[in-house]
Protein backbone atom coordinates (compact mmCIF):
# COMPACT_ATOMS: atom_id res chain seq x y z
CA UNK A 1 0.00 0.00 0.00
CA UNK A 2 1.34 3.55 -0.84
CA UNK A 3 2.82 5.47 2.19
CA UNK A 4 0.90 9.49 1.69
CA UNK A 5 4.05 12.06 2.66
CA UNK A 6 3.85 15.59 2.88
CA UNK A 7 4.62 17.77 -0.39
CA UNK A 8 7.97 19.55 0.62
CA UNK A 9 11.07 20.99 -0.43
CA UNK A 10 12.97 17.94 -0.97
CA UNK A 11 10.07 15.95 -2.72
CA UNK A 12 7.83 18.59 -4.93
CA UNK A 13 10.69 18.18 -7.64
CA UNK A 14 10.13 14.51 -8.21
CA UNK A 15 6.49 14.53 -8.19
CA UNK A 16 5.80 16.96 -10.64
CA UNK A 17 7.75 14.29 -13.06
CA UNK A 18 4.49 11.89 -12.10
CA UNK A 19 2.13 11.87 -15.16
CA UNK A 20 -0.99 9.69 -16.22
CA UNK A 21 -1.35 8.40 -19.64
CA UNK A 22 -1.90 10.89 -22.75
CA UNK A 23 -5.24 10.11 -23.13
CA UNK A 24 -5.43 10.64 -19.42
CA UNK A 25 -3.94 13.87 -19.32
CA UNK A 26 -7.38 16.11 -19.90
CA UNK A 27 -8.82 14.39 -16.59
CA UNK A 28 -6.68 16.05 -14.29
CA UNK A 29 -4.53 19.52 -13.89
CA UNK A 30 -0.87 18.38 -13.25
CA UNK A 31 0.90 18.15 -10.46
CA UNK A 32 2.84 20.98 -10.57
CA UNK A 33 -0.30 22.86 -11.05
CA UNK A 34 -1.88 21.65 -7.62
CA UNK A 35 1.10 21.86 -5.51
CA UNK A 36 0.87 25.89 -6.86
CA UNK A 37 -2.86 25.81 -5.82
CA UNK A 38 -1.64 24.31 -2.87
CA UNK A 39 -0.19 27.65 -1.60
CA UNK A 40 -3.12 29.71 -1.84
CA UNK A 41 -6.37 27.10 -1.10
CA UNK A 42 -9.62 28.34 -2.25
CA UNK A 43 -12.43 30.50 -0.78
CA UNK A 44 -16.33 29.55 -1.03
CA UNK A 45 -18.03 29.63 2.25
CA UNK A 46 -15.06 30.37 4.02
CA UNK A 47 -11.91 29.44 3.13
CA UNK A 48 -10.45 25.82 2.13
CA UNK A 49 -6.83 24.94 2.90
CA UNK A 50 -5.79 22.55 0.41
CA UNK A 51 -3.08 19.86 1.68
CA UNK A 52 -0.91 17.85 -1.06
CA UNK A 53 0.63 14.68 -0.79
CA UNK A 54 2.95 12.24 -2.61
CA UNK A 55 2.02 8.83 -2.57
CA UNK A 56 5.22 6.21 -2.43
CA UNK A 57 5.71 2.52 -2.53
CA UNK A 58 9.21 2.53 -0.94
CA UNK A 59 11.09 4.87 -1.93
CA UNK A 60 9.25 5.45 -5.12
CA UNK A 61 7.16 7.88 -5.46
CA UNK A 62 3.74 6.74 -7.45
CA UNK A 63 0.91 9.10 -6.76
CA UNK A 64 -0.43 12.30 -6.08
CA UNK A 65 -3.26 13.23 -3.87
CA UNK A 66 -4.64 16.37 -2.63
CA UNK A 67 -7.46 17.25 -0.64
CA UNK A 68 -9.25 20.41 0.71
CA UNK A 69 -10.86 21.54 4.29
CA UNK A 70 -13.36 23.95 5.03
CA UNK A 71 -15.09 23.21 8.22
CA UNK A 72 -17.47 25.89 7.37
CA UNK A 73 -18.89 24.64 4.60
CA UNK A 74 -22.82 23.44 4.33
CA UNK A 75 -22.61 20.71 2.28
CA UNK A 76 -18.93 18.79 2.79
CA UNK A 77 -16.09 19.75 4.93
CA UNK A 78 -13.74 18.30 3.30
CA UNK A 79 -13.02 17.52 -0.89
CA UNK A 80 -10.74 15.75 -2.71
CA UNK A 81 -9.40 18.06 -5.02
CA UNK A 82 -7.10 15.86 -6.85
CA UNK A 83 -5.76 12.16 -7.51
CA UNK A 84 -3.47 10.59 -9.84
CA UNK A 85 -1.50 7.50 -10.14
CA UNK A 86 1.65 7.48 -12.69
CA UNK A 87 1.53 5.76 -15.78
CA UNK A 88 4.22 3.02 -14.98
CA UNK A 89 1.96 2.47 -11.88
CA UNK A 90 -1.56 2.08 -13.02
CA UNK A 91 -3.20 -1.00 -12.63
CA UNK A 92 -2.40 -2.44 -9.19
CA UNK A 93 -4.76 -0.96 -7.23
CA UNK A 94 -2.98 2.40 -6.13
CA UNK A 95 -5.63 4.83 -7.17
CA UNK A 96 -8.03 3.12 -4.38
CA UNK A 97 -5.52 2.39 -1.37
CA UNK A 98 -4.69 6.01 -2.09
CA UNK A 99 -8.31 6.86 -1.44
CA UNK A 100 -9.26 4.96 1.55
CA UNK A 101 -6.23 6.66 3.06
CA UNK A 102 -7.88 9.91 2.40
CA UNK A 103 -10.74 8.92 3.98
CA UNK A 104 -9.89 7.04 7.32
CA UNK A 105 -8.05 10.25 7.71
CA UNK A 106 -11.50 12.06 7.40
CA UNK A 107 -13.24 9.66 9.16
CA UNK A 108 -10.87 9.82 12.65
CA UNK A 109 -12.13 13.99 12.61
CA UNK A 110 -15.58 14.34 13.52
CA UNK A 111 -16.15 17.78 12.37
CA UNK A 112 -15.94 15.88 8.70
CA UNK A 113 -19.94 14.97 7.66
CA UNK A 114 -19.33 14.87 3.95
CA UNK A 115 -16.43 14.56 1.37
CA UNK A 116 -16.77 15.77 -2.34
CA UNK A 117 -15.31 15.02 -5.18
CA UNK A 118 -15.69 15.68 -8.49
CA UNK A 119 -14.79 14.53 -11.96
CA UNK A 120 -14.67 14.87 -15.83
CA UNK A 121 -18.47 13.16 -16.71
CA UNK A 122 -16.70 10.70 -19.29
CA UNK A 123 -14.20 9.18 -16.80
CA UNK A 124 -15.62 6.19 -16.29
CA UNK A 125 -12.94 5.17 -14.08
CA UNK A 126 -13.17 7.25 -11.72
CA UNK A 127 -16.82 7.30 -11.56
CA UNK A 128 -16.47 3.30 -10.63
CA UNK A 129 -13.72 3.89 -8.56
CA UNK A 130 -15.84 6.64 -6.24
CA UNK A 131 -18.85 4.40 -6.35
CA UNK A 132 -17.40 1.33 -5.37
CA UNK A 133 -16.15 3.94 -2.14
CA UNK A 134 -19.55 4.84 -1.00
CA UNK A 135 -19.75 8.16 -3.45
CA UNK A 136 -22.95 9.12 -4.45
CA UNK A 137 -23.77 11.40 -7.56
CA UNK A 138 -26.39 13.85 -6.56
CA UNK A 139 -27.15 14.82 -10.26
CA UNK A 140 -25.42 17.79 -10.53
CA UNK A 141 -22.40 19.45 -12.03
CA UNK A 142 -18.93 21.49 -10.60
CA UNK A 143 -18.53 23.51 -13.06
CA UNK A 144 -17.55 21.07 -15.68
CA UNK A 145 -17.34 17.66 -13.86
CA UNK A 146 -19.74 15.42 -12.13
CA UNK A 147 -20.25 15.86 -8.44
CA UNK A 148 -20.11 13.08 -6.29
CA UNK A 149 -20.98 12.90 -2.49
CA UNK A 150 -20.19 10.58 0.77
CA UNK A 151 -21.86 11.05 3.79
CA UNK A 152 -19.77 10.40 6.76
CA UNK A 153 -21.79 10.39 9.24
Amino acid sequence: MPELRPVTKENWRELIKLQVREDQKHFVASNLMSIAEAQFGFDEEGHWDFFPFGAYVDQDPVGFVMYGINFNHSRFQAFIMRLMVDEHFQGKGYGRDIIKQVLDRFRANEKIKSVGISYEPENLAARNLYATLGFMEPGEMLGDETLAVLNLR
